[in-house]
């Protein structure tokens, strides 16, 4: 079973999302056999380098006020606590194409999934900048990757123009809001669910029934 996991670094649904999906197939095993492939998704391609306040943009995009604001992100704490994610404060919101370029790359090393759990909680748990090659390469060292392999790629822009060909792609398919599962490339699955919603749905395939 094919699994293309389409996410962004900064949105919480996907954490959330990542979380679920990676206990469920804890659960699942070898019962189902899985090929996880990360794909990514620029909730904001524009977002200049310094990136954004959280509560202006959020005002910006959404229409919400400071008081909704703090309230979305008690929610997504809670539902965080659910599958073992913590949220910390995010003060800002930051441009991830390094980050997904980064990503594209520890794929073809072998070290994607690591690199991604990695990206997430400086983020979302620590408030760190995933666009930061700073936090990049000291991300890139500690979950098993060369260093100066991954300078080398984000100084030279390396794998810009796969990264945004997937994006194009993704979207050019109608996925326009992220998390997005797509199974074997016909069954799709949005947003932060639970990790049973996971599981059934991923039974329910491997067995050759259309899920719920």
């Amino acid at each position: 079973m094919r699994i293309d996991f389409v996410s962004d670094v900064t949105c919480p649904w996907c954490a959330i999302g990542f979380s679920a999906l990676q206990q469920a197939l804890e659960r699942l095993g070898s019962e189902v056999p899985v090929e996880l492939h990360l794909q990514p998704f620029e909730l904001n391609p524009d977002m200049p380098p310094e990136g954004t306040d959280v509560v202006s943009y959020m005002a910006r995009k959404y229409g919400r006020t400071p008081e909704q604001v703090a309230e979305r992100q008690a929610l997504i704490r809670d539902r965080g606590a659910e599958v073992g994610f913590a949220f910390g404060p995010r003060t800002r919101t930051w441009n991830t194409f390094d980050a997904h370029r980064l990503l594209h790359w520890a794929g073809l090393e072998g070290r994607q999934v690591e690199l991604k759990r990695a990206l997430l909680a400086a983020y979302h748990t620590r408030g760190e900048n995933p666009g930061s090659h700073e936090v990049l390469l000291r991300l890139a060292a500690e979950v098993g990757l060369d260093v100066e392999r991954a300078r080398a790629v984000l100084e030279s822009g390396e794998y810009g123009d796969q990264v945004r060909e997937q994006e194009r792609r993704w979207r050019a398919l109608g996925i326009d809001s992220v998390p997005s599962l797509i199974i074997d490339g016909k069954h799709l699955i949005q947003g932060g669910q639970p990790v049973e919603v996971f599981e059934q749905v991923l039974r329910e395939i491997a067995a050759g029934r259309a899920p719920a």
